[in-house]
């Protein structure tokens, strides 16, 4: 007899309520995956075997069925009672899949909606952190990965750094013209140094514009001592 997946616990950690359909069905796949028949979920169902099927076209008849039925319990085992009834007669877990989806995948559509729209309209405000602003936008990007929607990388780039105030301007085209590539966390460690760099700068101007003005001021007062009146 086969081990239970040790994997399969987050299924059992989280049964499908509707709601969670995104994160149930990541959680399956996961599992899926890991026994290596994740691939039931897309692929139709062969043909009946014909009268004069190969050994070899049997044997992968054969096999496509046992994945299917591995793949089919977990499914039921990590859904209501209510939904293993309506299911419990429908024999391809593609099917169940499909069903499935056409009963919640409205939800995750207006939920991905919804995060797409936040991401693509989220902007930076001078004065507030990038490090915080850059994490937020990561968030979003991976909730969208969890909704079945990957933003290819450079994608991801682009929307993180039109995002940005044009005080930033100058680091943006720096990255473009040298074709500097980062992960989205090495980019956010960029802008937070890039952010350093920048308020330090300004701080030894403004210092520098003060002590500049004392100086004036204590120039102009000796000048007065020097010149107290003016001659007529």
């Amino acid at each position: 007899m086969a081990s239970r997946n040790s994997l399969s616990v987050i299924l059992d950690q989280n049964k499908l309520t509707g709601p969670n359909y995104s994160d149930w069905l990541r959680n399956l796949k996961i599992v899926l995956r890991s026994e290596k028949i994740a691939y039931t979920l897309d692929k139709a169902s062969p043909k009946e075997a014909p009268v004069n099927v190969t050994p070899d076209e049997l044997e992968k008849l054969e096999k496509w069925s046992d994945h299917n039925l591995q793949a089919r319990c977990y499914m039921l085992a990590s859904i209501s009672n209510e939904l293993q009834r309506q299911f419990e007669e429908t024999v391809d877990a593609k099917d169940i899949c499909i069903h499935l989806q056409e009963l919640y995948g409205t939800h995750t559509r207006s939920v991905r909606h919804a995060t797409v729209k936040e991401l693509m309209t989220a902007r930076m405000r001078d004065g507030t952190s990038a490090h915080e602003h850059e994490v937020k936008m990561i968030g979003l990007i991976e909730k969208l990965v969890n909704l079945d929607l990957v933003i290819p990388h450079e994608l991801s780039t682009n929307i993180k750094l039109l995002s940005l105030p044009s005080s930033f301007d100058n680091f943006v085209v720096n990255f473009n013209m040298n074709k500097l590539e980062a992960t989205l966390e090495e980019l956010v460690n960029m802008l937070a140094n890039y952010e350093a760099t920048m308020k330090k700068k300004k701080y030894i101007f403004l210092v520098s514009s003060s002590s500049g003005s004392k100086k004036l001021r204590t120039q102009e007062k000796g000048k007065e001592a020097l010149c107290p009146y003016e001659e007529d």
